[in-house]
């Protein structure tokens, strides 16, 4: 696998990447990422979108001579768009929409090679998550595990005992999707003659 730079913060991609055995550095994107406004596109070319955002951000500013890896991961029940919560009652409000539901979880993934050329793709996953009282929305909240995950959960916590059901890739709804990436970096090879 080719060596690439991870343009983003995420604890997870990172262990995704390391789990995986792909040699990457992290470099942040320069710029803060959109609002979600999901009015004039699909979920997935939302998650699209903002994943070649961040990678475009990296790769404008730095230059660098090595291939630039953008995601973006979103939830939607179909009729809203998730990001990450920014404050614990946004938090409360979007789990309260996705518990009892079978929603998607959408990570957009971007590649762009060092000399520009980008590959652009996105990944679904369906999960269905189990009602939820009122008290285990709140000591979820306390546990602070909900910051900095789409959807306001994490499927990889130890503690999140409240998805039921997972269809399709598990480390898309870490916020990688492995499978997808794999094929991608291997198109980036191939583009080399390696």
């Amino acid at each position: 696998m080719p060596c690439l730079i991870l343009a983003s913060n995420s604890p997870r991609r990172r262990e995704l990447l390391a789990e995986a055995g792909i040699d990457f550095r992290v470099v942040a994107p320069p710029m803060e990422e959109p609002a979600l406004s999901g009015e004039h596109l699909e979920p997935g070319q939302h998650a699209e979108a903002l994943a070649y955002f961040k990678a475009r951000g990296v790769w404008e500013r730095y230059k660098p001579n090595l291939p630039v890896l953008g995601a973006d991961t979103i939830v939607t029940d179909g009729r809203r768009l998730f990001g990450k919560p920014r404050h614990r009652e946004e938090a409360r409000e979007i789990l309260w929409a996705l518990a009892g539901t079978r929603h998607q979880v959408i990570t957009g993934v971007a590649l762009i090679d060092v000399d520009g050329v980008r590959l652009i793709a996105s990944d679904t996953t369906f999960v269905r998550m189990r009602a939820m009282s009122f008290r285990e929305i709140e000591s979820y909240l306390d546990s602070n595990q909900w910051q900095g995950k789409a959807g306001a959960y994490g499927i990889q916590d130890r503690d999140d005992a409240f998805v039921q059901c997972v269809q399709g890739s598990f480390s898309n709804v870490v916020g990688l999707p492995m499978e997808l990436l794999k094929g991608l970096l291997a198109q980036l090879v191939m583009r080399h003659g390696q």
